[in-house]
């Protein structure tokens, strides 16, 4: 009989650990949670202080007899599940379901997988935190009453098979509200007005760079401010050198992270947090999932030894961060490794690329601040009251920046800062070019994921373990699009005094390129618009964030979890009645652009049965014609010439062996037709624009497949109609009209007739 089972969320956990317990110890894994609220009805009992009901999910089981068999043969049962509120609701469930003591059942928790945190566990065990618990339970049971009243209400006013999610929702929000301000941004032009200067009494001539601190709204007006330069005279006005120190960002909580992997690497949330468990689990790092920025003293310690032996120890200097978030959930320490003198992993690149993010910035924010020279330069032109302005930064001392640089949204623009040469107020300057260059302004950017975990974060919305299955769930519902978006081309003016003359030329530039960014849906919008006319409460940014205080104050022990539920529950209740009884106008998501020229009939857009459509209204008697929008387009901002093309299709663009080449579009996507024969068009072909010749490429490629997938690979002398052919999927065997697959592991040279005849007779019928 063993003396000890200890219980952990993963089996990759189980196994880490297994190493540093002894034999007496056996680690077993619960895979996750192993119970949930009843999916019959509502699971949650209303009238009776919101007591759930919990079920075991047929997957589970069978972990939970094995547990349940192992926790009888032993003499104590540890629960080691994660330290945050969802592990030590796993950790009271695994007490109800195996029958074991709440208040006798030893509970250990540990933020990262060592010897010494696993076995200093051991020593000092407790019991299951009740209002952990609750407060797990809290959101869980919030969350199903939302969804649970919501989401009957959408399918019934808006569209079948919708969902709403509290946090979901607001994230939405937050995302449609961005794009309305796309939607309504007006690109208006400037020309900024730039000049390579130089001092006549420096021998080198070095060209620096400097700005005119007024633009002007028209190309006549930047013309008079160039002839204004032709004879005026420049001199330095001042000088300005102004030490400042850039200190080194605090090591990783769970946001920042998933932030700074995003901007470095284009990872998304979801990845990041998959590969930091697969971290923490193995023992890399500490726990992944935290508020807080604080660093052991012990880990503090370790990381001057390394910035000694690295660097030499004028760089380090030790930092201690604190948190500002109130309830930074339950967590101990920042994300860091858990071994700071490992500086490498084994792994996958994706491993050994966040672990190499991870140790250098912990390492990093032990490091001294980097000094830097910040010089300004004013520069006065005769006539005018406005000044040249040149600005420039010279690193003195690189510290911390020698190890790791915290990328930002606006890496990889030209934002570097020139080094300036050393000039004395007075000194007359010479303009070698002055440019004036049309620049345009620009929308605010869509989110991507980092970016919109940095809002949330902002905005007290959320919490560690929240912000990637909230933007999976967004994604995975279809209200919101994450996508890239091609560059479109502009011309601009630019205008050039060079040697007193001026000339000027027309130039092109690229523009609104995106990569992942996340976009709504129209449904995305619909839904946004519908909860925010008939919800504005559960919406509203304060109250959401004002929950997760609740949340935590639960957490704390403040408060009642089935109080905070009720003192929710009743107000809401009675908004989803009241939405109920409200009848929607019947054209409340339609959008009319305008008239069709040829029919003069209305063109409208709006959401038809399978998506986002526009429709050309039909006279009595005849049918509207109806076209699917492209992917991209929103219903709020599609306009009248954009939908018409939409009715473009399908299009003949020319004849092939005397038969008509058609591009339309089916319910398996766009398509090219030859008489019979059809073919899909590639991933970067467009319906609307394909080309005779592209269409006849896509024909004849389809026409090489379907003679390769009828030609047989294998025919038989025993039976003619037994045959091995190719298909979209592989070789597979043709017996009397029906298709069957090949045996697992079988080469199609070898196969036997036998072999054939004995999968044909044991295929399923």
């Amino acid at each position: 009989m063993q003396d000890n089972l200890v219980i952990v969320e993963s089996p990759a956990k189980a196994k880490t650990i297994e190493k540093f317990l002894g034999k007496n110890f056996i680690v077993k894994s619960s895979f996750g949670h192993i119970r949930d609220l009843s999916k019959k009805d509502l699971g949650i009992d209303i009238e009776h202080s919101y007591t759930p009901s919990y079920e075991i999910p047929s997957d589970k089981k069978k972990v939970v007899e094995e547990l349940s068999k192992l926790s009888k043969q032993v003499e104590t049962v540890w629960l080691a599940s994660d330290e945050d509120r969802e592990g030590e609701a796993i950790a009271w469930h695994l007490t109800e379901v195996l029958g074991l003591p709440v208040d006798q059942t030893r509970r250990i928790v540990f933020h990262e997988i060592t010897k010494t945190a696993i076995l200093n566990a051991i020593e000092t065990p407790r019991t299951v935190d009740m209002n952990l618990v609750n407060a797990q339970q809290a959101r869980r049971v919030l969350d199903r009453l939302v969804g649970f009243e919501l989401s009957p209400i959408l399918w019934k006013k808006v569209r079948p098979a919708l969902s709403a999610g509290r946090v979901q929702s607001v994230a939405v929000r937050l995302i449609v509200e961005r794009e309305r301000e796309i939607i309504n941004f007006k690109t208006t032009s400037s020309y900024r007005v730039t000049a390579q200067f130089f001092s006549p009494s420096d021998p080198d001539k070095v060209l620096f760079r400097a700005e005119y601190q007024q633009r002007f709204k028209t190309r006549e007006e930047a013309l008079e401010m160039l002839g204004r330069c032709r004879d005026a005279e420049f001199t330095v006005e001042s000088t300005e050198i102004k030490p400042v120190k850039r200190y080194p960002a605090p090591p990783f909580t769970t946001s920042t992270l998933q932030q700074e992997a995003g901007r470095k690497y284009g990872m998304s949330v979801a990845q990041t947090m998959s590969i930091a468990q697969k971290l923490y689990e193995q023992g890399l790092i500490t726990y992944m999932r935290t508020d807080s920025v604080n660093l052991s003293s012990l880990a503090i310690a370790k990381c001057r030894e390394e910035i000694t032996a690295l660097f030499g120890e004028k760089y380090s200097s030790a930092h201690n961060y604190t948190t500002k978030s109130k309830g930074a959930q339950e967590a101990h320490e920042a994300i860091r490794p858990t071994y700071i003198d490992r500086r490498e992993i084994e792994g996958t690149a994706a491993e050994k690329r966040i672990y190499d993010l991870i140790w250098k910035r912990t390492v990093a924010s032990q490091m001294v601040a980097a000094d830097i020279d910040r010089t300004t330069i004013s520069i006065h032109m005769s006539g005018s009251d406005v000044r040249f302005t040149a600005s420039g930064d010279t690193l003195r001392f690189d510290g911390f920046l020698r190890l790791y640089s915290e990328s930002t949204e606006d890496d990889g623009e030209q934002n570097e800062q020139a080094v300036l040469p050393h000039l004395e107020a007075g000194e007359a300057l010479k303009a070698q070019e002055i440019s004036a260059t049309e620049r345009f302004s620009m929308p605010p950017m869509r989110y991507n994921e980092a970016l919109l975990v940095k809002r949330l974060e902002e905005l007290g919305i959320g919490r560690p373990s929240t912000y990637a299955p909230t933007i999976s769930t967004i994604i995975s519902r279809g209200y919101v699009d994450k996508s890239s978006r091609p560059a479109h081309k502009r011309a601009y003016t630019q205008i050039t005094l060079r040697g007193g003359n001026i000339t000027e030329k027309q130039l092109t530039e690229n523009y609104g390129a995106e990569k992942n960014r996340l976009a709504p849906t129209d449904i995305g919008m619909v839904v946004n618009d519908y909860l925010e006319n008939h919800f504005s409460s559960i919406m509203d940014y304060n109250f959401t964030a004002n929950v997760e205080k609740e949340f935590d104050r639960i957490a704390e022990g403040e408060l009642k979890w089935n109080k905070m539920i009720d003192d929710f529950y009743r107000p809401f209740h009675t908004l989803v009645n009241a939405a109920i009884e409200t009848q929607e106008p019947k054209n409340s998501q339609v959008r009319v652009l305008g008239t069709d020229p040829a029919s003069g009939h209305t063109v409208k857009a709006r959401i038809g049965r399978y998506g986002p459509m526009v429709e050309i209204e039909a006279a009595e008697g005849e049918k509207p014609r109806y076209a699917s929008m492209k992917k991209g387009q929103l219903i709020e901002s599609i306009t009248l010439d954009e939908a018409l093309e939409l009715f473009s299709l399908p299009r003949t663009v020319g004849k092939l062996d005397g038969e008509d080449v058609v591009i339309g579009i089916g319910r398996f996507g766009a398509y090219v037709r030859h008489g019979s024969l059809f073919a899909s068009l590639a991933k970067g072909d467009d319906p609307y624009t394909l080309s005779y010749d592209r269409a006849v490429e896509l024909i004849h490629a389809q026409e090489r497949q379907k003679q390769l997938a009828n030609t047989p690979l294998r025919t038989f002398a025993e039976d003619a109609e037994l045959t091995v052919k190719n298909g979209r999927y592989g070789a597979y065997i043709a017996w009397k009209g029906k298709n069957y697959r090949l045996p697992k592991g079988a080469k199609v040279e070898e196969l036997t007739y036998e072999e054939c005849m004995k999968t044909i007779s044991q295929s399923k019928k």
